[in-house]
């Protein structure tokens, strides 16, 4: 059975956006490294993941310099970064393709957001066959405001209003969503030990 880590858009957009401040896991990165690091020790593929959203003018448009891996991470040789343009990682890219060639049936995701794009690829594979393992410690995320409050925001406000969804809450509904249905929910520590 061959396995592979989707590293899914743990990307500089994401660190210069004001919301990067409320980012609920300060472990994300060096968890992600973590998974990086034990999936090349045991000879499974390494596919990294970025968002980017051409002609938008924020901080998701390649023109602007932020559609990269976070400073702390990088590829190694032979492993491929791809461009997705949806929430999931699967629908503007190769990577089904890749997995498929590869006769991979088992894949471990993390990354940012733990409740949008990563739940999303989760999803995706899973109705796509692939045993998924969803690394929730390896994966960060964000208040998320009221669909009806206004846009223009700042972060102390965001925070200050009560039907702000709490990030802790968001993680609770992304496992219970996932758990039993689309993923095997671990934390890296258990990937790591097998």
């Amino acid at each position: 059975m061959t396995e592979a880590l989707i590293v899914i858009d743990v990307q500089e957009s994401f660190r210069a956006r004001p919301l990067w401040q409320t980012l609920n896991n300060p472990d994300l990165i060096p968890n992600v490294q973590r998974l990086v690091d034990h999936a090349r020790n045991a000879g499974h593929q390494v596919i990294w993941v970025l968002h980017s959203e051409p002609g938008s003018g924020g901080t998701f448009d390649p023109a602007n310099g932020h559609v990269r891996l976070m400073d702390e991470l990088a590829p190694a040789g032979g492993e491929p970064t791809l461009i997705k343009f949806v929430h999931n990682a699967f629908t503007t890219t190769d990577l089904h393709h890749r997995l498929v060639i590869n006769k991979t049936s088992k894949i471990t995701v993390c990354g940012l957001r733990t409740e949008q794009c990563v739940e999303t690829t989760a999803r995706v594979a899973s109705d796509l066959g692939y045993e998924v393992t969803y690394v929730t410690d390896a994966t960060g995320t964000f208040p998320i405001p009221h669909w009806a409050a206004p846009e223009d925001r700042s972060v102390a406000e965001l925070l200050a209003d009560p039907r702000t969804l709490a990030s802790e809450d968001i993680v609770a509904r992304t496992e219970y969503a996932l758990a039993g249905r689309f993923a095997t929910i671990r934390t890296t520590a258990e990937v790591e030990k097998g």
